[in-house]
């Protein structure tokens, strides 16, 4: 696919997908939908690539939905429709996916913008960032995963007055009710992202990818059940070279080597 809307480079194992129509605050339309759920599949099966570093361009991370676009146009448009084709796929190949997701949050993120971040696994985000689910302000509500992270994440109480009121969210709020990983300073936010994903880069794949699994998983399972998949998951994982490597390392006292095997 021919990348206008957003970049995509991959360097030493992280993939950095770069959100790039600054001039519209990064607002997600159809073309933007398309070529960022391309990207996300290209990353997964992308042997190169170990982990995933989303990041944006210009004074905000994303502005949420493109209001311009003529699926949201109209006197009365399916925006079931619109959700279920461009939206859905990308919230559910973001929690689905086995690498790790980072998140770099540069400025204003409403409605969409927000709950993208959310679908990711580590956010990080500048002091100057804030979050807005803005959708009651124009007539709608939370879409994205909206309505399952937030309550998970901040609980009912916070969540409901996040959604309803359509207050923004200041970066420095956002970490402290655990919304997101870590707040920077401004200045500080490309290197810290970029830490982030190179260490994660240097981990063991496989067990980065079922801690993933096991923690998204938990919210369906008792304890009985998650406990058992903790079982299963660390059995396949004490039979990879990986273990072998990382038990031998620390014994060794030297930095490991993994291979993702």
């Amino acid at each position: 696919m021919d990348y206008r809307s957003i970049t995509l480079e991959i360097t030493d194992g992280v993939a950095r997908l770069t959100l790039n129509q600054p001039e519209r605050l990064n607002s997600l339309s159809a073309e933007m939908n398309a070529q960022i759920l391309h990207a996300l599949l290209h990353c997964e099966a992308s042997s190169e690539v170990r982990v995933l570093l989303i990041q944006a361009k210009g004074r905000g991370f994303c502005a949420g939905a493109d209001l311009n676009q003529a699926s949201m146009k109209g006197s009365a448009p399916d925006l079931g429709d619109v959700i279920q084709q461009q939206y859905n796929p990308i919230a559910e190949k973001l929690l689905s996916m086995a690498k790790p997701v980072v998140c770099a949050v540069n400025g204003v993120t409403a409605g969409a913008g927000v709950n993208f971040v959310l679908c990711c696994d580590i956010a990080v985000a500048a002091k100057s960032a804030s979050f807005l689910q803005a959708f009651t302000k124009i007539g709608l509500m939370p879409d994205m995963g909206g309505t399952f992270f937030l309550p998970r994440l901040v609980g009912t109480a916070r969540a409901m007055g996040l959604a309803l009121l359509a207050e923004r969210l200041s970066a420095e709020e956002a970490e402290k009710w655990g919304l997101i990983w870590k707040c920077v300073e401004d200045e500080q936010l490309p290197a810290e992202a970029d830490a982030i994903a190179r260490k994660l880069a240097s981990m063991p794949p496989l067990a980065l990818q079922m801690t993933k699994r096991a923690l998204r998983e938990s919210t369906q399972h008792s304890f009985v059940e998650q406990v058992t998949l903790e079982r299963d998951l660390q059995r396949v994982l004490g039979f990879t070279q990986d273990f072998a490597e990382g038990a031998n390392a620390f014994l060794e006292k030297r930095a490991p080597h993994f291979v993702g095997k």
